[in-house]
């Protein structure tokens, strides 16, 4: 199946970062979100990735001007997905909502037009069951920063195509990323390994054993991590990292019960960069310790 236009739900951090990436593979871009400041930030957010992409040579000037000229904007779900063959749901993770995406796109998208998740764990399977076209839902798992991080994890529900798996896998090499498949499972590689990682983590640091820097700098030096498990969840979000856990704790069992900090830390509001504290202090110019 030939993708033109992709439709990227959500102008959040993940949906401005995946509708770059679409943009820079020089596919037709339509970006929705409900909010218009949204929407207006997340144009400023890609013009900004795009002139940055330039100036490190990873974007060419003629990819630049291209781009731009395929971005669009839309205000709904019915109008953003009206043309496009691929259509990728960026909403917050939570499975009542991506389920009534789920059951919109199935209303307003063109037939043959295939629906793909952002989720970090959730059941595809179960999104897909909502729809008329459960062979073309599938998982498209990416990473924040997405112009950076060059990981794309598809996941295979259970009634996914090898045609939605082919066309997915090329959408991703246009996009520039390392693309692995892996069988729907809670979870799925990353979230599940990351997320026992970085639970340990907060159990140390509960402890006392040792403190989030040091930490951080042994999970980098010793384990030639790129990033610290406290760094990580502070970008990722503490909040989105609960959620993951909660989910692992509740289908997978006991090893995934989450550290009582991380939930104190949530209920303090400090959810990482976003928030401006997490288990480190962004509020000031420069990273401290929270």
């Amino acid at each position: 199946m030939e993708v033109r236009t992709i439709a990227v739900l959500g102008a959040g951090t993940m949906g401005r970062g995946i509708a770059y990436a679409a943009a820079v593979g020089r596919y037709r871009t339509i970006l929705e979100d409900i909010s218009e400041q949204q929407l207006v930030q997340a144009l400023e957010y890609v013009r900004t990735s795009l002139d940055e992409g330039v100036a490190r040579g990873k974007v060419s000037a003629e990819q630049k001007v291209k781009a731009l000229a395929g971005f669009g904007t839309a205000r709904s779900i019915e109008d953003a997905c009206r043309e496009a063959e691929l259509v990728i749901e960026a909403v917050p993770e939570d499975m009542e909502l991506k389920i009534e995406v789920f059951t919109l796109l199935d209303k307003f998208a063109k037939p043959g037009s295939i629906f793909a998740s952002n989720t970090s764990s959730l059941s595809v399977t179960e999104m897909a069951a909502v729809t008329c076209r459960p062979e073309k839902c599938v998982g498209m798992h990416f990473f924040n920063p997405v112009p950076k991080m060059k990981l794309l994890e598809i996941v295979r529900a259970l009634e996914t195509s090898d045609d939605t798996l082919d066309t997915c896998r090329e959408v991703g090499r246009r996009m520039g990323k390392q693309v692995v498949v892996v069988r729907e499972a809670p979870g799925f590689i990353t979230s599940r390994i990351n997320a026992l990682i970085g639970n340990e983590a907060f159990q140390m640091l509960q402890e006392g054993i040792a403190s989030a820097e040091d930490i951080d700098t042994a999970i980098k030096l010793g384990l030639n991590h790129p990033m610290g498990p406290f760094e990580m969840v502070d970008l990722v979000g503490l909040d989105v990292r609960l959620s993951i856990l909660e989910y692992l704790h509740k289908t997978l069992g006991e090893k995934f019960r989450p550290a009582p900090l991380m939930v104190q830390y949530v209920k303090a509001g400090r959810l990482g960069r976003k928030s401006g504290r997490g288990v480190y202090d962004y509020s000031g110019a420069q990273k401290s310790r929270g």
